[in-house]
């Protein structure tokens, strides 16, 4: 990309100008009220999605005669299900948040749908598998359909040289208050006598409803606090939006072919994110596969959790000083390794390491993701370009989960699956060596 069209892409808006810029504590009151929102959400991350739901479904929905393949294999379907609903929307509810000025009413939507049916979860009761993976499925099309507009509001709060710094403390506190959150639960299930539970599947079930209350209480800053930029949105509103936003995606199709890096970059994020996000759902399913203990299990998942709160603000810097693009390649570089490990992983300290190694780089290749991506992309259309963006990763959270799901189930052997995901490590970091912005020099 030549030097204008690249700066036409990143030149900041009027509103982060210098002249027109807000108060220090102002927008640092924006950034912690917007970061919280990771803080909220990724409660939900951690019990419910890889922590408790995996070993619910196994244990409790499940007939006891169920084999784990079969059991891994409806999970892993919900799962690519869900992706394949959410990349179909993304793209198109972007461009209609752009052009309505809607990014925080359709945040809220979804994320009242993802709160409502995790609370749901509560009311599950044993033996219903069919039930929870519904509430499941719809409930992880509210987490990630809130993130696209989540993504989105990053480039109206973040000054653009601090995108790694601020990219980075969202997902830190995720970690952090996911963490927080779900060692309480933990707590809960394994002494449930100590609050007042008669059995461990009463403290589960109401873990499920404390997640969902704290994904609500802590999503309110975001609503208060950050403002909506209103530069196209003054002139649309209602179904005006919807059209305007069908002819802003139609028009994006043809920039995204236009703007090289950020195609690149699309291609890149498609093959490594699958990968990535393949370890986050499958994990813990992937371990009780291997005959792991659920407790050996969440104790595994509350380390990667609070190591990935330091880890996620150390890549922030190595962004800021070594250039986001170098922090991923570290981080991919790491998931091969820890990919081959698991393969031959065979007792539950190595899964703790394995757990400890994947905290170090998880969150550094999220947040530095979407730091990168949002220094490529045209800031007016925020909302449509980080659709395109979850869209790919959603594309991408098809494939793994549903390798893993079909080749344990063909097979009979958990393992085989995980060194599926290795190619996509690779070929994703091949792509984005191709992904030199403005000051990158040639390798």
């Amino acid at each position: 990309m030549d030097a204008d069209a690249n700066a036409s892409v990143t030149a900041p808006p009027a509103e982060l100008s210098a002249a027109n810029a807000p108060p220090l504590a102002l927008r640092w009151k924006k950034v912690i009220s917007w970061a919280l929102y990771d803080w909220a959400n990724s409660a939900y991350a951690t019990t419910v999605m890889a922590g408790f739901f995996p070993i619910f479904l196994k244990d409790y929905w499940c007939p006891a005669d169920m084999p784990v393949t079969e059991s891994s294999f409806r999970l892993s379907m919900a799962n690519s299900i869900t992706g394949i609903v959410v990349a179909a929307l993304a793209p198109v509810l972007g461009a209609i948040a752009d052009r309505g000025g809607a990014k925080k009413k359709f945040l809220l939507f979804f994320a009242t749908m993802g709160i409502v049916m995790t609370a749901g979860l509560h009311f599950v009761t044993q033996g219903h598998w069919g039930a929870a993976l519904v509430l499941y499925a719809v409930a992880t099309m509210g987490f990630s359909g809130a993130n696209i507009f989540y993504d989105s509001l990053l480039v109206g709060v973040a000054p653009e040289k601090k995108f790694d710094l601020v990219s980075a403390l969202g997902y830190s506190l995720g970690y952090l208050g996911g963490g927080l959150l779900f060692g309480f639960n933990v707590w809960m299930v394994l002494h449930p006598a100590t609050f007042g539970f008669a059995a461990t599947s009463d403290a589960v079930r109401w873990a499920f409803l404390l997640t969902g209350i704290w994904w609500a209480v802590f999503t309110m800053p975001l609503l208060v606090f950050v403002n909506e930029p209103r530069d196209k949105a003054e002139a649309f509103g209602g179904w005006a939006s919807v059209g305007a936003g069908f002819r802003q995606l139609r028009d994006t199709f043809r920039e995204v072919r236009k703007l090289r890096l950020v195609f690149l970059f699309l291609a890149a994020y498609w093959l490594y994110i699958d990968g990535v996000d393949t370890v986050v759902q499958m994990a813990v399913d992937y371990g009780k596969s291997l005959g792991f203990g659920s407790n050996d299990l969440i104790t595994a998942l509350l380390i990667t959790q609070f190591v990935g709160f330091p880890a996620a603000i150390a890549f922030g810097k190595i962004g800021e000083k070594l250039g986001a693009r170098a922090g991923i390649f570290i981080g991919l570089t790491v998931y091969v390794g820890v990919t081959v490990y698991g393969y031959f992983m065979d007792n539950v300290k190595e899964f703790y390491v394995l757990a400890v190694v994947i905290g170090l780089v998880q969150g550094g290749v999220q947040s530095l993701s979407r730091a990168l991506y949002g220094q490529l992309i045209p800031r007016d259309k925020a909302a449509e370009f980080f659709g395109f963006y979850n869209m790919l990763g959603k594309f991408a959270a098809i494939i793994g989960p549903l390798l893993m799901g079909v080749a344990g189930k063909i097979t009979g052997n958990p393992r085989l699956g995980i060194l599926a995901i290795i190619p996509l490590f690779v070929g994703g970091g091949l792509v984005l060596a191709l992904v030199r912005p403005c000051g990158t020099p040639a390798k």
